[in-house]
């Protein structure tokens, strides 16, 4: 059985104290939820990764980062390798955000490339792919979660895969209120699994976790959560504040399927 999974993306917001607190206030509000029934991921920025850690230390939730490059180390001005993350005290790690593709050029070229290094150093990757708006109105939302598939998944083994998470994002859905319908999201949701299927066995696709994000809010988590392929969520700006997203915990950990 897939444990669900629900990852919280701080994106570019929270200073270190304003981190700190925000998963002080976590930690409180979570101490009594059945972490055998979810899997918590916080993920702030790289400035406020260590003092977080130290919050979450002897607690169930798991840190994570939002980006990480592919290379161990060398002349990367900005750039956080893998061993810095795991350092640093990261277990997982976003690659391909839509908004690393959309603002910072990232391809399934180099998607492909993070995963690589991540999993090399025990990092577990939350793989994103998603359609625009534009995409989705042009009915080519399949072809293009194929190819961020196929693209990001180049040379990646059925066991490497294993150690992996999918995070379906339909870009439309991200930080405009919109949400896509549990249906939409499980139709999506299905064609991965379908894909990954094709690719590894269905054994192997049938294990791997796939979240959803865009505007998950508490009010629809669990009817996302009660969906056969919905294993989780991405979740964005309802994971800033400590009661929104602590209720999307706890409601998605109440979801037997």
């Amino acid at each position: 059985m897939r444990k669900t999974i629900i990852a919280g993306n701080w994106k570019m917001y929270k200073t270190i104290n304003e981190a700190i607190d925000l998963a002080n206030g976590l930690k409180r509000e979570l101490f009594k939820l059945d972490f055998a029934a979810v899997e918590v991921v916080l993920c702030p920025a790289f400035t406020a990764l260590s003092e977080v850690a130290e919050v979450l230390n002897e607690t169930d939730i798991q840190l994570g980062a939002q980006d990480v490059y592919y290379q161990d180390g060398g002349a990367f001005t900005g750039e956080v390798s893998p061993l810095m993350l795991k350092d640093a005290g990261c277990k997982f790690v976003i690659i391909g955000h839509s908004e690393r593709r959309q603002f910072f050029g990232e391809t399934n070229e180099t998607v492909n490339k993070k995963i690589k290094a991540s999993l090399k150093h025990g990092l577990t990757p939350i793989i994103c792919v998603g359609e625009n708006l534009q995409e989705r109105e042009s009915d080519n939302t399949f072809k293009v979660i194929q190819e961020h598939i196929k693209g990001s998944l180049v040379d990646i083994s059925a066991e490497e895969m294993l150690k992996t998470v999918i995070a379906y994002e339909p870009v439309w859905a991200i930080g405009t209120g919109k949400t896509a319908t549990p249906e939409q999201a499980q139709e999506v949701h299905k064609y991965i699994r379908d894909l990954l299927s094709k690719m590894y066995g269905k054994e192997t696709a049938d294990e791997i976790r796939i979240q959803y994000g865009g505007s998950v809010k508490p009010e629809n988590i669990a009817e996302l959560m009660g969906k056969p392929d919905v294993d989780g969520a991405l979740v964005g700006g309802a994971s800033l504040k400590a009661d929104t997203f602590s209720q999307i915990v706890t409601k998605a950990s109440e979801v037997i399927k």
